[in-house]
């Protein structure tokens, strides 16, 4: 399996996990919404989590919650372009990823020195996506879903779950081959155009997406597979969330994207303790 990532010139080695937190500039994401409104806010959530060990920040304009409103493109960049500045000029060697599917998006912020694109079409929504990161010889985070934020509970029926993430990687990895694109990402898009139940079904069989060879990231992080198996709320769904990414980190997963830097970090500690000789 490819073990490491370019990014900006900097070889991250990913046989142990890494973490992305998550950093979301929206009004309307589900659990963290709004929760961080300026720059004073945004800097002090920034610096805790490359304390508490991500590698990466996954910056966010755009809320991806199921039905969540339309985003105009020129609200998007105006939401991000600012707080690529203002993280690069505190924290220059930050690793940013932008969660996006908007080619233009990303072309925009891969010149202002983010580092990577993690886009939940898998370049399905903008058919110029994988041609414009690749012609940044940046990293790409493909992500499985059907439909739009706005449509992707309508997109639940499958004659076999598996079989069409597998058939969908691999056209996105013969894609990515044409464009010569070297550091490519896998994401199984839990939550994204899938019950509940095929949630956990695809969490039983995630190690099958081994046979890519490629780095496969797992955000499940508070999700309603999580907090409504529990009868919970998100903001109570931490405990599941650790517990279900020990699941993940066994079944073969390589990033986990998470709101909870710290809690993930131990997780990953405790699973290299248990797999070490």
């Amino acid at each position: 399996m490819r073990m490491t990532l370019n990014c900006l010139g900097q070889l991250i080695d990913l046989k142990r996990p890494r973490i992305m937190g998550i950093l979301n500039v929206t009004p309307d994401s589900f659990y963290d919404g709004g929760k961080f409104k300026d720059e004073s806010a945004l800097l002090k959530q920034t610096e805790l989590m490359l304390k508490e060990g991500a590698t990466f920040i996954d910056l966010g304009a755009y809320s991806s919650r199921p039905g969540a409103a339309e985003v105009k493109e020129e609200e998007e960049l105006a939401r991000l372009e600012p707080v690529i500045g203002f993280l690069l000029k505190e924290f220059p060697q930050i690793l940013l990823s932008i969660d996006t599917f908007r080619s233009r998006i990303a072309s925009n912020c891969l010149q202002a020195g983010a580092a990577m694109i993690n886009d939940i079409s898998g370049g399905n929504i903008d058919p110029e996506m994988m041609s414009t990161v690749a012609s940044f010889k940046a990293p790409y985070i493909a992500m499985h879903m059907r439909g739009t934020p706005q449509t992707m509970n309508d997109e639940t029926e499958y004659e076999d779950l598996l079989i069409d993430i597998q058939y969908q990687f691999s056209l996105k990895i013969s894609r990515a081959r044409e464009l010569q694109m070297n550091d490519l990402v896998l994401d199984p898009g839990f939550g994204f155009a899938k019950t509940r139940a095929q949630n956990f079904e695809l969490l039983k069989s995630l190690d099958l997406l081994q046979c890519f060879d490629l780095p496969i990231m797992v955000g499940i992080s508070r999700k309603s597979m999580i907090y409504k198996t529990l009868g919970t709320t998100p903001q109570d769904a931490l405990n599941g969330t650790t517990a279900l990414h020990m699941v993940a980190l066994q079944k073969g997963a390589r990033i986990l994207r998470v709101h909870d830097v710290g809690e993930a970090s131990q997780c990953i500690s405790l699973f290299e303790e248990i797999r070490s000789d």
